[in-house]
């Protein structure tokens, strides 16, 4: 049974989702703010979170920032802001997926169920081979512990940043077009409409770059991405 932590101030919207998340047979944690999720988190198995933006004491993008430090649980937000901007905030600071209030609550369900079973599959991937260590240059980037060091020295990045590293980085040279990489690391049919593959690969960009002082994925115009070093 997976434990899934909803956390909302209001009360409402947890119990909404609670009722669904347990008729489809998952544990709910919940919390109100953020300090009490922290602490939830800290102390308990958690494989999902749908966390909400807006909350007291810490909101959920600064809950988002100091989660990622330190654990990679899926985790989707939720909002009631619409603007482009604040997806991308919600996106760039860890989260998986982000959803719009008022929200459908089949579509959520919908949501909690790829999510999950993409970060089961990754698992059962990276249990099934001994640590995978690729290095390019000061880059280390180890499959197993899902950790990428310069330098000896961590960069944090969101799950789905990791996987399109390891992906563009494990078949160096070969340009991935966005429908590829979108199939490969979301394990979803693409849509030509979706620009979730170019805003990560931005975020991926900007981090790396900072860290490492050059642009290592390159882009080839019209067709991909792709990592030569």
């Amino acid at each position: 049974m997976k434990n899934i932590l909803v956390v909302d101030d209001e009360r409402e919207i947890v119990n909404l989702i609670t009722i669904y998340l347990q008729n489809d047979g998952f544990q709910v944690l919940k919390a109100y703010n953020g300090v009490e999720a922290l602490q939830i988190i800290t102390n308990q198995q958690v494989d999902l979170m749908i966390l909400d933006i807006m909350m007291p004491e810490m909101d959920g993008i600064e809950l988002c920032r100091t989660i990622r430090e330190k654990n990679q649980v899926p985790i989707i937000m939720l909002s009631a802001k619409g603007e482009d901007m604040d997806k991308v905030l919600g996106l760039m600071t860890g989260a998986d997926d982000y959803m719009i209030k008022p929200f459908n609550p089949l579509e959520l369900m919908a949501r909690v169920k790829s999510l999950l079973r993409r970060s089961y599959q990754y698992k059962l991937e990276t249990q099934s081979t001994e640590s995978e260590i690729i290095k390019i240059n000061s880059l280390e980037i180890n499959r197993a512990s899902h950790q990428v060091l310069n330098n000896g020295f961590p960069i944090t990045l969101t799950a789905k940043e990791f996987d399109i590293l390891y992906l563009l980085a494990s078949h160096r040279g070969r340009v991935f077009s966005t429908e590829e990489i979108f199939e490969r690391v979301w394990v979803e049919k693409y849509f030509a409409s979706n620009n979730t593959v170019m805003v990560h690969i931005s975020h991926l960009r900007d981090k790396l770059e900072k860290e490492l002082g050059y642009k290592l994925i390159k882009t080839v115009w019209g067709v991909g991405y792709k990592i030569e070093e």
